[in-house]
Parts: C-alpha cells; sequence; structure tokens
C-alpha cells in the first residue's frame, strides 16, 4: 500500500488506484496525544482518545511508501502533521530494544516503507538542517528503510506530490 499524508488540500489529478490512500490531514479532527499510554496498557495498540487519527496511523504501519506533505515550521513538521504522529504511537510497543545501538521501540507489525518528505516553506539553511536531523531521527522510530527530504516553494508542490506519486506506478 503507498500512503499520501498532506497537512495542505492535495490535487485532484493524482492517480486513482485501490493500492493509493491520499489523506489530507487539514479535513480531519484529531486531536493531541494527552500522554496517558491508553494505547500501551488499556487498550494496546489502540488510541482510547477516539477521533480520526485511530483511522490513519494504521494505514501508516501498513504502508510499504509513504509521502508526507508538510509545512516546516521552527526547523519541525507543522502542528497539523506532529499532532498525528504524535498519535501514531500505539503502533509502537512500550518495550524497548537495541536499534543501532540505540535504544527504540519495538514495532507492532509495521511494515518497512520507503519515505519520501516534501517540507514546504522552509526560508533558513539552519531550518533545513534541524529539519533533516528530525527526520534521520523519525526513520529509525517510523520503520523507513530508505527516505529523501525534499524542500519545495509552496507554489511547486502540486507539481512535485504528482511526480512522488507517479514515482510509485513507476517502480
Amino acid at each position: 500500500m503507498n500512503l499520501l499524508l498532506s497537512d495542505i488540500a492535495l490535487p485532484t489529478s493524482l492517480p486513482r488506484k485501490k493500492e493509493n490512500q491520499y489523506i489530507d490531514l487539514s479535513k480531519l479532527k484529531i486531536k493531541n496525544c494527552v500522554g496517558c499510554f491508553g494505547c500501551w496498557v488499556k487498550t494496546p495498540g489502540k488510541c482510547v482518545i477516539r477521533d480520526d487519527a485511530t483511522k490513519v496511523y494504521p494505514l501508516i504501519a501498513k504502508s510499504e511508501k509513504i509521502i508526507y506533505v508538510t509545512h516546516l515550521y521552527c526547523g519541525s513538521y507543522d502542528v497539523t502533521m506532529k499532532t498525528l504522529l504524535e498519535r501514531a504511537i500505539p503502533i509502537q510497543q512500550a518495550f524497548l530494544r537495541l536499534h543501532d545501538k540505540e535504544t527504540h521501540h519495538v514495532q507492532r507489525d509495521v511494515v518497512e516503507k520507503d519515505a519520501v518528505i516534501l517540507a514546504y516553506g522552509a526560508e533558513l539553511e539552519e531550518e533545513k538542517k534541524v529539519f533533516e536531523q528530525l527526520v534521520e531521527r523519525n526513520a529509525k522510530n517510523m520503520s523507513f528503510k530508505s527516505w529523501k527530504i525534499h524542500f519545495v516553494m509552496e507554489k511547486e508542490l502540486n507539481e512535485v506530490i504528482t511526480r512522488e506519486v507517479m514515482a510509485w506506478e513507476n517502480c
């Protein structure tokens, strides 16, 4: 399965195929994580907060290819994307493992994935470097087997999104 998560409206011209899922997070109702760890101890693998996030994070776990489209804010994902990623903690277990000589959570049936991050709105090189470091850290927790980041001008975003989705078809 291929998954595109965006914090901005998506182009309507994207190919409609059953293996492709496109989600505009700005149209969903996703509450903040409250840090209760209910997803680990009360209802393992399921967030206790019932909103749209519970439909999205299982798709993240199943996807083999994923594209994140996010506005860059202070060297990080914008609020909409960051909130969803924080709410995706149920796809990890409370248990720890050693990965590349570092401690990380054990994944809960998460497929290794190829990831593309399209970050728009970056103005400063320092902000881009901070984001690159963040994604490198996230890659270990999000089961990325490969990833690339494209810093894109917002006016070019639809074109780049379409190009990246079309690359799914050519693999």
